[in-house]
């Protein structure tokens, strides 16, 4: 937990000023403010939050930052580990940051200032220092936020390999991949070389194509239009699900004839789509997983840095 003494020794303020400027008594200048309220945020800083460790309180609760709950396959994820907390006798409190570095910021310091126990980390928008200073427990899930945070994950290398393979199995030879952000600091890269690699083996030829998550389903599918109508694709992999569908969709209206093979293999997929080949990632395993790790660590338990679960075919052609 960072004491008050931390923040005015980063600040270069006496630990009387940092709490003057906390408790906003007395004359201060504009300066020093910024100065304390600076190193506040840089160190996660919470008076809430220092009252209840002397207090010797633990709230139960486990912040939950993901990018978003648009997307089923993190609305599925974040159901079950939420469910996962609460037999295990902790509740959840959820932020979604939509891609953006102040939202995350924000909202990291709202659940550090309602003393969570322990954090599940979805999303990737601040620095390794942000992350760094951050004292709570911490369990990643396909995001490298430091060198020494633990993070879970599918085997993202194996399903893009499997998910290539799939489409040469079906007789495609200029095959595409269809990416979301293209992170580098997250094991999702890796669905990008496993494409690669059975190309590169194969001596075929790479289609990278960015589509980046956040853009509407509008845009996105103008810009499905635009990339399908100026090449002769017959076979894309989409590195998720949502992406995936609305390529096969575009390709059906264009009279294209495309296999398509996505990532994922959410429950609503399966319910809804059960015709769309997908790789299957096991969102109830990972989510058990999660909690936990992120329950072992609060126990103060030594754990693993890296946990890979594997990915399964489900082929709906």
């Amino acid at each position: 937990m960072i004491k008050l003494e931390d923040v005015a020794k980063k600040a270069g303020v006496s630990v009387t000023t940092a709490s003057r400027v906390i408790n906003r008594k007395g004359y201060l200048s504009e300066k020093t403010i910024a100065k304390v309220e600076g190193a506040m945020r840089d160190l996660h800083y919470s008076p809430n939050a220092a009252a209840r460790s002397l207090q010797g309180k633990s709230l139960k609760l486990i912040g939950l930052v993901f990018p978003t709950i648009k997307n089923i396959f993190y609305a599925e994820l974040i159901e079950k580990i939420e469910q996962g907390l609460f037999k295990k006798g902790y509740k959840a409190m959820l932020a979604t940051t939509e891609h953006e570095e102040e939202k995350e910021r924000e909202y990291l310091a709202l659940l550090l200032s309602n003393q969570v126990d322990g954090i599940i980390y979805g999303s990737h928008n601040l620095t390794t220092d942000d992350y760094t200073a951050i004292e709570a427990p911490i369990v990643a899930f396909d995001r490298l936020l430091t060198a020494d945070t633990t993070v879970v994950s599918s085997d993202n290398l194996q399903g893009g390999k499997l998910a290539t393979q799939t489409l040469i199995k079906l007789g495609c030879q200029n095959i595409a991949i269809f990416t979301g952000n293209d992170n580098t600091n997250s094991p999702t890269r890796l669905r990008r070389e496993g494409y690669l690699s059975v190309l590169t083996e194969l001596k075929l030829n790479a289609h990278v194509i960015k589509i980046p998550s956040e853009l509407s389903v509008l845009r996105k599918q103008a810009e499905i239009q635009k990339v399908l109508s100026e090449n002769d694709f017959d076979g894309v992999f989409c590195t998720d699900d949502l992406t995936a569908l609305l390529v096969k969709q575009r390709a059906q209206k264009m009279n294209q004839n495309l296999h398509v093979v996505g990532f994922d293999g959410t429950e609503y997929v399966e319910n809804y789509h059960p015709d769309l080949t997908t790789i299957k990632q096991p969102i109830s395993d990972l989510a058990e997983l999660l909690v936990d790790l992120l329950i072992r660590k609060i126990k103060g338990e030594s754990v693993d840095k890296s946990y890979q679960l594997p990915v399964k075919l489900h082929y709906g052609e």
